[in-house]
Parts: C-alpha cells; sequence; structure tokens
C-alpha cells in the first residue's frame, strides 16, 4: 500500500501529517492517503514484490527485459494478434462455494453492496478511521460512460448467502499510446475481501475480466495502481492543497508546522472570496462540441492521453451535483476558450466527534487556452471551497508543475503508476508526457 504525506517548509507549507514517534507517517495519515491513489489494480493474494508470480504469466513488459541488451523491444502489442475464436467461451473457474455475478448499477442494493464492499476492503484501514464513500451516483457515473458494458462490472458471491466478496469492472475507451491509438478498457475497483485474499481470487478476476473483454474484439486495457508490478510505463506523484486546514488538523489528517499558529495557517492557506476570470461558468451540453476540439487540440501533445467523442465529453464533464464539476470560459464572442474540471470523492472519518465527512476533490481535466493556467487553476481551488471541499489533490502530469507550488499545494510521498496490458512502448514516460486520469 501507498502513504502519503506532505512536507512542511516556511516557504508557503503550513500544515504536515501527523507523524509517528519513529518517524513514520500515522496510520490515521496513511489510510487517508491510499485513498487519493484509490484505482489500485493490485494482487491481493500474498505474492512478493520480487516475484510477481501472477504477472509474469501475463502480456505485460516485464521488469528482465530491461537488462536483455541485445533485444530490440519494439512498441505494440505483446502477445501475438487473436481474434475473438480464440478466445475461451466458458468463464473462469472459481474456488469452490463462490459464483460468478454480473452487477446492476442501477439497482439501488447491489450498489449498496458494492459500496460497502469498497468500503470495508478496498483500502486497507488498520485504525478504522478513514473509509471511502462512494456514492451511488459516482459509480454510475465512473461504470456507464458510452459503450459501457453490463458484464464488464463483475462481482463474486459467496454461493450459498450470496454475499459479495469481490469485484473488478472495466470501462471502455480509446486511448492513444504515443502514435497508435488503441480501443481498449480501463480497469478500476479491483477490490477483494480481506478475510478472503488466500483464496486468490485476484488473479481469476484479472483472467475472467480479460476474457470478457477479448469477447468483445479488445486486447488492451489501461490501469493504475499505487504498487510497483511489472512494469510501470510512468510513475506520478500526488500533491494536495489544503481548502479547509482547520478540519485537516482536526481530524488527524494534518499538523500544524513547526513554528506556524493556527492563525498565520488560515492566512496562508486563505483563498479569493470569487473566481476573477470573466465568463466562467458550469460546462452546458451546449459547450460539448468546442469542449471537444478544446480537449482534442491539448491532449495531443501528450504521449499518452484518450480520444474522447463528443459523447464522452458530455458523460464525463456534465456536472453531476457531488460527483463532477466542469466549467468552461466563454469570450464575448461565444467561444468557449478554456476548460476546468474536478470529480468528488469523499472520505467517512471514523470516531471524530466533530466531523464526519472529508470532502476532497480530484483534478480532472483542464485546458487553459486563453486564460493563464495559474489563474484558472485558483479559480478552481476558489470554487471548490465554495462548494464545501476540505483539500484538492493533483497529480504532476499534464502541465501541472507550473501551478503546483505557486497555488501552495504540498507535495505528496504517494505515488500513482500507470500500467498498459498486453501493449509495450520503447520507453517509460515522465509524468509531464501523461495525459490520461483514471478514475
Amino acid at each position: 500500500m501507498t502513504k502519503g504525506k506532505e512536507s512542511a517548509e516556511e516557504n508557503g507549507k503550513a500544515v504536515e501529517p501527523i507523524k509517528a514517534p519513529d518517524g513514520a507517517s500515522s496510520s490515521a495519515q496513511r489510510n487517508l492517503q491510499e485513498q487519493l491513489v484509490k484505482l489500485q489494480l493490485r494482487s491481493q493474494q500474498g505474492e512478493t514484490k520480487k516475484t510477481y508470480a501472477f504477472w509474469e504469466t501475463q502480456p505485460v513488459a516485464q521488469f528482465k527485459e530491461d537488462g536483455n541488451t541485445l533485444q530490440i523491444l519494439e512498441e505494440g502489442p505483446i502477445d501475438a494478434p487473436k481474434t475473438t475464436a480464440d478466445v475461451r467461451q466458458e468463464p473462469y473457474n472459481l474456488p469452490a462455494g463462490f459464483e460468478w455475478s454480473t452487477c446492476d448499477v442501477n439497482d439501488k442494493k447491489i450498489v449498496e453492496e458494492v459500496y460497502q464492499l469498497l468500503t470495508m476492503n478496498y483500502v486497507e484501514d488498520d485504525d478504522n478511521m478513514f473509509r471511502f464513500k462512494y456514492s451511488q451516483e459516482f459509480l454510475q457515473w465512473a461504470l456507464q460512460p458510452p459503450g459501457w458494458q453490463s458484464e464488464w462490472v463483475l462481482g463474486v458471491r459467496v454461493s450459498t448467502s450470496g454475499k459479495l466478496v469481490a469485484f473488478i469492472t472495466g470501462v471502455p475507451a480509446t486511448v492513444r499510446a504515443r502514435h497508435t491509438a488503441i480501443s481498449m478498457v480501463e480497469i478500476n475497483f479491483l477490490c477483494v475481501h480481506k478475510k478472503l485474499r488466500q483464496k486468490r481470487l485476484a488473479p481469476v478476476l484479472i483472467k475472467e475480466i480479460t476474457r470478457r473483454v477479448n469477447l468483445h474484439g479488445i486486447w488492451q486495457a489501461a490501469y493504475t495502481a499505487g504498487v510497483v508490478l511489472p512494469k510501470p510505463l510512468a510513475t506520478a506523484q500526488y500533491w494536495h492543497r489544503s481548502l479547509n486546514p482547520k478540519k485537516l488538523i482536526s481530524v488527524g489528517f494534518s499538523r500544524l508546522a513547526p513554528r506556524m499558529t493556527l492563525a498565520r495557517t488560515l492566512k496562508l492557506y486563505k483563498l479569493p472570496e470569487q473566481p476573477v476570470t470573466e465568463g466562467l461558468r458550469h460546462l452546458e451540453p451546449k459547450d460539448v462540441p468546442q469542449v471537444a476540439e478544446l480537449l482534442r487540440g491539448h491532449l495531443a501533445q501528450f504521449e499518452l492521453a484518450p480520444e474522447f467523442t463528443e459523447a464522452e465529453v458530455l458523460h464525463y464533464l456534465l456536472p453531476v451535483e457531488g460527483v463532477i464539476d466542469a466549467y468552461v470560459v466563454e469570450g464575448p464572442d461565444g467561444k468557449v476558450t478554456d476548460l476546468a474540471s474536478y470529480y468528488t470523492l469523499p472520505s467517512t472519518i471514523i470516531g471524530n466527534a466533530q466531523y464526519n465527512t472529508l470532502k476532497a476533490a480530484f483534478m480532472y481535466y483542464t485546458v487553459a487556452s486563453r486564460t493563464p493556467l495559474l489563474q484558472l487553476m485558483q479559480d478552481l481551488l476558489v470554487m471548490a471551497h465554495q462548494k464545501g471541499h476540505d483539500v484538492f489533490n493533483a497529480l504532476d502530469i499534464f502541465d501541472n508543475e507550473k501551478f503546483l507550488k505557486e497555488l501552495k499545494f504540498g507535495i505528496g510521498d504517494g505515488r500513482l503508476r500507470y500500467y498498459l496490458y498486453n501493449w509495450r512502448l520503447a520507453r517509460e514516460l515522465k509524468p509531464q508526457e501523461v495525459g490520461l486520469v483514471l478514475l
């Protein structure tokens, strides 16, 4: 599991996480930052990082390739091309007592089951202080983009009781890996009940979702993880901007930096009352064609980036209360020149008498065409603060390094690694070459 913390320096960072006596991050802070690296496709069956027994059997880039100087690695598929006729027709066998279950995310009861499974098992929480708080609306938004397939929302149940004990999902996407646009899936929410990790359900989940995707003629996938697996194509760093430092300190997320008072801390992180960019407003359906064009032009500069259709722009960016907020800048001539967006993923705070929810915003897709990026991002922070968010999180991908320090983001030690399934790149990418956000 990954962990994150902010450094506390005099040049603009006034809070730091609680630390254990030996200097390590406290369990509470670790658990909270772990949810920032929430898209963790990881092996949960007890394999060690040195062996990668399962992943060495899969068509993914391997660490041992680095040492083979005689082998010229070409970009492209790792497995030989196949057809759907080559795909296994029957589901993979589960251990005795378990059965496959396609999860209907439009069924409120099933969504509640998924929520409970993820809350208690997706992120380890030794001290039971912070838990994910996925809403039904969030899951429906994340798992039902254009072209989604119901059989790619996959669960495992106990045969006798029907209890949901494992989960994995895939959603369709077109992602450009350097010069090649690939129809693939984005894999997310791999979760196995913590009492069943010894059953080795995770590898079977991965193989079964792969089989179901292959039946549709799709052979590649993208996923992210906080842990190191064979083999990352890019590694990004999380940064965190305090919006409500008093609350973050109260719940144990942060503490005052040396020689800083609470009053000075609040003053340091204080934001303007209102955004300053003229023409800034919520994205509307009528904006979609212009926003799609903006995104296409912006994302073309990155080596790993999605290629959004207008239908996908409408789905992923049209504001949904409590899930996704997206803003555009409209000029006097009616032309949309800029885009700024974030999604919301809160956590339940356990055992705090004053607060029960931590509201976090995660930077999504932003295009600063006419408006300076620094100004646009400060306006986005202002609006996230107005909506009651306590912290704003961003990776050092895109052009984000241009504003992170200036806008008082604190660097974390939580890292997010990007992976491709059945596709190899000739070299590892720098974070600034990545233009892809996976939910």
